[in-house]
C-alpha cells in the first residue's frame, strides 16, 4: 500500500525486494499479499521474486504455498533454478513433509537442474525433521 501512495516505482525489482524483506522478517502473509498485488497490477514475477516468496513460506503452516508457487512458476514460464528448488525442499523440511522434499529433489534431477551441497543438506534435514531415516 505504501508503494502505491509513494513515489517508489512499482516494478518487479521493487516488489522482489519487498518480498525478500518479508522473507527475512518471517512475514509470509505479507509476502503472499505482495504476490497478489503483483498479479492484480500485472507486474511480472521473476525467479528472484518466486525464490524469495518460496523461502518466506518455509514454515509449518505455509509450506504448501511453496509448492503452489512452483506450479505458478511453470504457468508463468519462469525457470526454476537450484536456489528455488532448494528453498522449496527446505520449506517442506520445515513443514515436516519429507516425502514432498524428496519428490522435489527428484523433480530437480529429472529437470536437469544442478544440485549442490545445500540442496542435499536440505533434503537430508527434511528427512531428519520427518524422522524418515
Amino acid at each position: 500500500q505504501e508503494m502505491a501512495h509513494s513515489r517508489i516505482e512499482r516494478s518487479t525489482i521493487t516488489y522482489s525486494a519487498a518480498v525478500s524483506a518479508c522473507e527475512k522478517g518471517r512475514e509470509w502473509c505479507q509476502a503472499l499479499q505482495l504476490l497478489c498485488d503483483m498479479s492484480d497490477s500485472h507486474i511480472e514475477r521473476n525467479d528472484i521474486t518466486y525464490t524469495a516468496a518460496v523461502t518466506a513460506f518455509a514454515s509449518k503452516v505455509a509450506w504448501r504455498c511453496s509448492l503452489q508457487l512452483l506450479r505458478e512458476m511453470e504457468n508463468d514460464r519462469v525457470a526454476k533454478n537450484v536456489v528455488t528448488y532448494t528453498a522449496a525442499v527446505n520449506a517442506c523440511g520445515t513443514g515436516e513433509v519429507w516425502w514432498h522434499a524428496l519428490q522435489l529433489f527428484h523433480d530437480m534431477v529429472d529437470s536437469r537442474v544442478e544440485t549442490n551441497t545445500i540442496t542435499y543438506n536440505a533434503a537430508i534435514s527434511a528427512c531428519e525433521a520427518g524422522k524418515a531415516w
